[in-house]
């Protein structure tokens, strides 16, 4: 693409030597600058784009994205934010990717990734073709590739649909974070529809208080042109305030969904394998989203009942024993407590619960997601999650702080899964909570391989043998 195509599309404040010429990629990390690339220098949290320039340069990059002109021999466009220039840039170089795209997303805390995996299953159902961008894993043109965040940078969001619609797809679905809306990856994304599920505590490390956390999900609603359908979930406190705000605006099409008698959309009868109340609201708000973009009901329907689970969201680990062993990613206050009252459901016995709290994140959480364990589960067992830079002994006790009577305690995290599998009786319902599909646990200093549902299978492997 030629540069002056770009120029015009940014409106950059000043270009510095800018000679014709052609962009052959974008960039933000020199180590996929290739021949040719347009490089964006983005200030963030641990480091400068601009301190890394020159390297960029030097493997190719023809151009560069600044906020401060550099002493380089390159054209530069100098712009007032790198990083929402990336968004535009990316539209722009891809092809406006999201307009030819049936593009449904969904936000909120708790919920995101079950209710994309429902509408990708529907969608799929409609013969629409469907592409994913996830948590847990993305899917273009049928091909399964691992995730390196829910919401990618701009650059890599607009790539991945672009390569979808070459690939044969023809809607996609994703996974709409409020990291991503703040930090600007969702512009120039145009959804058809957007599902809001519920806002709890959680990422307040990063927006600070709720007002502007949730302020983050209502800009996908109320500041993207053009502006999404709505799926509304009026159970949740947030989303009854952001129903109402959008019915006053009155300016895109909104459903409301959830057990309150005004909900538009409140009660239907779909065969499913997924568990626990909080999987009825997954379920309403994807049939919500599919209303919204004109599936029909009957595709509804067979989506749901293909979809026989999520990885690492209320997933059962079978070695043959006579106790459940359930594997949830549940990590927010919120969720842990939906997952704990969901297995109290499935037995007359104990709930044992593993759990822990991550590091270099929310600390509020932490006593608060003590107590819910402690008061919902027979048996807590308190352990580490990703410690990231944190000491994991530091963290537990921040949990402890909450907590209401007897815990244990074990921060070795395969020992805990252990000793919770090998204490389980018959009719017990074991829940392994925080990490859910992650495949490795974090320290200051290293990641090591850590998969729940491996660690617990072999623990049962070593104290099971089935008859």
């Amino acid at each position: 693409m030629d540069l002056e195509r770009l120029v015009t599309a940014l409106g950059p404040q000043e270009v510095r030597g800018g000679a014709p010429l052609d962009v052959t990629d974008l960039a933000y990390d020199t180590r996929s600058v290739t021949p040719g690339a347009l490089f964006f220098c983005v200030p963030g949290e641990r480091a400068d784009g601009h301190d890394f320039a020159a390297d960029a340069v030097a493997s190719g990059a023809a151009a560069l994205v600044v906020e401060r002109p550099l002493d380089l021999a390159v054209p530069q466009l100098v712009v007032s934010s790198a990083r929402a220039a990336m968004a535009v840039a990316a539209d722009e170089f891809f092809g406006r990717p999201t307009a030819d795209l049936v593009l449904a997303g969904v936000t909120g805390t708790n919920g995101k990734t079950t209710t994309s995996f429902l509408i990708y299953s529907i969608f799929q159902a409609a013969g629409m073709r469907p592409g994913l961008v996830g948590t847990i894993e993305s899917r273009v043109g049928g091909e399964v590739r691992p995730a390196v965040r829910t919401t990618p940078e701009a650059i890599d969001l607009q790539r991945s649909f672009r390569e979808m619609l070459d690939a044969g797809d023809r809607s996609a679905v994703t996974e709409a974070t409020s990291h991503g809306s703040e930090l600007g990856r969702l512009e120039r994304v145009r959804f058809k529809a957007l599902a809001f599920t519920n806002l709890t505590q959680d990422h307040l490390d990063f927006h600070g208080t709720m007002e502007r956390y949730y302020e983050a999900k209502r800009r996908l609603f109320t500041e993207h042109e053009p502006l999404p359908a709505a799926a509304i979930n009026v159970d949740d406190e947030w989303g009854r305030k952001l129903g109402e705000e959008l019915r006053r605006l009155d300016r895109a099409p909104l459903l409301t969904y959830g057990r309150s008698e005004d909900a538009d959309l409140r009660k239907h009868s779909f065969q499913t394998g997924l568990v626990g109340r909080f999987n009825t609201e997954n379920i309403l708000a994807a049939w919500a989203v599919a209303r919204l973009v004109g599936v029909p009901d009957a595709a509804v329907a067979e989506g749901v009942e293909r979809l026989g689970g999520v990885p690492g969201r209320f997933e059962s680990v079978d070695e043959g024993q006579p106790f459940q062993v359930i594997v949830d990613y549940s990590h927010t206050p919120d969720s842990l407590e939906n997952v704990l009252r969901a297995a109290r459901e499935l037995t007359q016995r104990r709930v044992i619960c593993v759990f822990g709290c991550g590091g270099d994140r929310d600390r509020g959480k932490r006593p608060i997601m003590g107590r819910i364990a402690s008061e919902l589960a027979d048996v807590a067992i308190v352990t580490s999650d990703n410690p990231r830079s944190e000491e994991p002994q530091a963290i537990i006790d921040e949990i402890l702080a909450g907590i209401v009577g007897a815990v244990e305690v074990e921060p070795d995290r395969r020992a805990a899964i252990e000793h919770a599998v090998a204490t389980a009786e018959a009719g017990d319902v074991v829940v392994i909570a925080g990490k859910g599909h992650e495949q490795g646990q974090e320290f200051a200093d290293r990641k090591i391989p850590f998969d729940d549902r491996e660690v617990a299978r072999e623990a049962l492997r070593q104290v099971w043998t089935p008859a």
